[in-house]
């Protein structure tokens, strides 16, 4: 429900905060008071079009801001989660309009789009007057009231569920019909390619098990190559040459054939003074043959396998290159050439799956179509229902020649939905002899009002909107009809928030809270304020309503019968 209003500088409104309540609040006061300028504020907070006029005049901006909270559970949580723009309690939604017509819209303090604005404000907020866009004479809306007012939810349910369940049968039937042409246009290559792939087999990881292969084939190649080097050096292969080896072994021979002078023998005591070095070239003999050994075993075991390595690059190439054709990446081969199959068995098996598919399309029409049909038996038992509780109430509010009807007619298929396979219109005969039309070109502004009040009446228990505004209502209506539109909003407001701009002091009478609007001079402009009244402030003004300026006992007396719910005393105009 709208909980609070606040408004700043919007033409005659300087300041003015109010608090409202459930149930039915009346606003009351003189022709030109300001009772239009209340409304239009509201409209700017709820995303209506916003004008420069509505700036005050020695102000630079007009601001307006509408608090609510929503039922738990109500639509507008599901469109503020969408946004980013839940709360925890209440709904803050505020328009800012600017001297030069330009306007900014917040909701939870989160600037927004107008037109994001206006879909939550009409979400929270209905307006029924005689110049607003009435959400009751949308034929749109028609399908989803009636549903409210006497169709059961399962009905609708199962509809709803039966209607998903033809249509992804539907999808499913053309994807698969698409995927036969698509593979017979492509026949050709389809085979070539899958024979081709399938004469390949990649597996899945193949090519990094490749790729680390060659790198450890590549590194024992390089490994043998640097021995077979060093071994190349020790033992060249011309044995002729001179090698490390036979220098040794020719030094060996030199030192040996070398004769002591009688000073070196004495000195090494009768023995050759070479023999360290000869022990020296020995050791270097034996430990130059022991380095050969080590090598040549090195190469005997070396994992050198040329042509091993030669398979191994041919592979890899062979799958990167078919990648590279297909536009994929290597890993993606198996999918492809399980995909490529698919289609392939496809053209095989297509004609029974089809076959298949369209039985399971048929009997997803067939149960749409059954539960579709059990849905408009319910709506057109609701629109007999609908008409005849409408009918009712009709003729109190001065509408006793007018002839409502809820008319449910067929769809084409191509119009068929989740919501069913029907046309809902509510229509309406003002005059006798007149052929029934759209309730918003059959009926007066005045008719149509009422109107609208009549199926609120027996509507409002559905209605998903929490506060319903009514402007004027009860214009051109008095005496019996204005207490019988007083007595049908009072009914409406049990369910729903009402607030209500009225003339009529049988409708200000029904009021479970009253605001009086009126216009004051205020410094040295005028201004217009609203004030909550007390009970004897209220009699007052119901007694104003009903006498015009002078207010006699007679009229307090008629107000005080009013408010007690009886007819006025005898002797007062109303």
């Amino acid at each position: 429900m709208l909980t609070a209003l606040s408004i700043r500088d919007v033409v005659l409104i300087e300041r003015l905060d109010l608090a409202f309540d459930l149930g039915l609040t009346v606003l009351t006061g003189e022709t030109g008071a300001g009772k239009s300028i209340l409304l239009d504020s509201l409209g700017l907070a709820l995303g209506a079009r916003a004008e420069s006029g509505l700036v005050r005049a020695t102000a630079q901006q007009a601001s307006v801001t509408a608090c609510f909270s929503p039922p738990d559970g109500h639509a507008v949580d599901a469109v503020l989660e969408e946004h980013g723009l839940a709360a925890e309690d209440e709904v803050v939604l505020r328009r800012i309009v600017m001297k030069d017509g330009r306007s900014r819209a917040f909701v939870n303090d989160h600037p927004v789009g107008v037109g994001l604005l206006r879909r939550i404000g009409a979400l929270l907020v209905e307006v029924q007057g005689q110049h607003e866009q009435m959400s009751l004479a949308d034929p749109a809306s028609h399908a989803a009231l009636l549903d409210s007012f006497g169709v059961p939810a399962t009905l609708r349910a199962t509809v709803s569920e039966t209607w998903r369940v033809w249509r992804d049968a539907l999808v499913r039937l053309e994807q698969a019909k698409e995927a036969i042409a698509s593979a017979a246009r492509d026949e050709e290559w389809l085979r070539h390619a899958f024979e081709e792939l399938a004469t390949l087999a990649p597996r899945i990881g193949e090519e990094e098990t490749l790729a680390r292969e060659r790198l450890r084939l590549q590194q024992n190649e390089r490994r043998a190559e640097a021995i077979a080097a060093a071994l190349a050096e020790l033992t060249p292969r011309d044995r002729r040459g001179a090698g490390p080896a036979s220098s040794l072994r020719a030094a060996s021979r030199a030192l040996q054939r070398l004769a002591p002078s009688p000073a070196q023998a004495e000195a090494a005591g009768g023995g050759n003074p070479a023999d360290p070095a000869l022990a020296a070239l020995e050791r270097a003999e034996e430990a130059l043959a022991e380095a050969e050994t080590l090598l040549s075993r090195l190469i005997a075991d070396a994992d050198v396998d040329p042509r091993l390595l030669e398979q191994s690059e041919e592979r890899l190439f062979a799958l990167r290159a078919s990648a590279r054709k297909h536009g994929v990446q290597v890993s993606d081969l198996p999918v492809l050439l399980d995909t490529l199959g698919t289609r392939l068995a496809a053209l095989e098996t297509g004609a029974a799956e089809i076959t298949e598919m369209e039985q399971a399309a048929r009997d997803g029409k067939d149960g749409y179509r059954a539960a579709a049909s059990a849905l408009s038996a319910a709506r057109n038992d609701a629109a007999v229902k609908l008409q005849k509780a409408v009918g009712r109430e009709l003729p109190p509010l001065r509408l006793d020649k007018a002839r409502f009807f809820a008319e449910v007619g067929a769809l084409p298929e191509a119009g068929w939905g989740p919501a069913g396979m029907d046309q809902v219109r509510f229509l309406i005969a003002t005059n006798p002899g007149q052929e029934p039309g759209p309730l918003a070109r059959v009926a007066s502004g005045g008719e149509l009002s009422r109107l609208m009040l009549a199926m609120k009446v027996v509507l409002s228990a559905g209605s998903a909107v929490p506060t319903l505004v009514f402007d004027e209502v009860d214009s051109g209506v008095g005496g019996a009809t204005a207490a019988a539109v007083g007595e049908r909003l009072a009914r409406v407001a049990e369910g729903l928030q009402v607030l209500v701009v009225t003339h009529s002091p049988q409708v200000a009478a029904r009021g479970a809270a009253h605001l009086r609007v009126a216009k004051a001079a205020v410094r040295d402009h005028t201004a217009t304020t609203v004030e909550r009244l007390t009970p004897q402030e209220r009699r007052e003004e119901i007694a104003r309503m009903l006498a015009g300026e002078t207010i006699s006992d007679a009229a307090r007396a008629a107000a005080d019968d009013l408010l007690r719910g009886q007819k006025p005393s005898q002797g007062v105009l109303v």
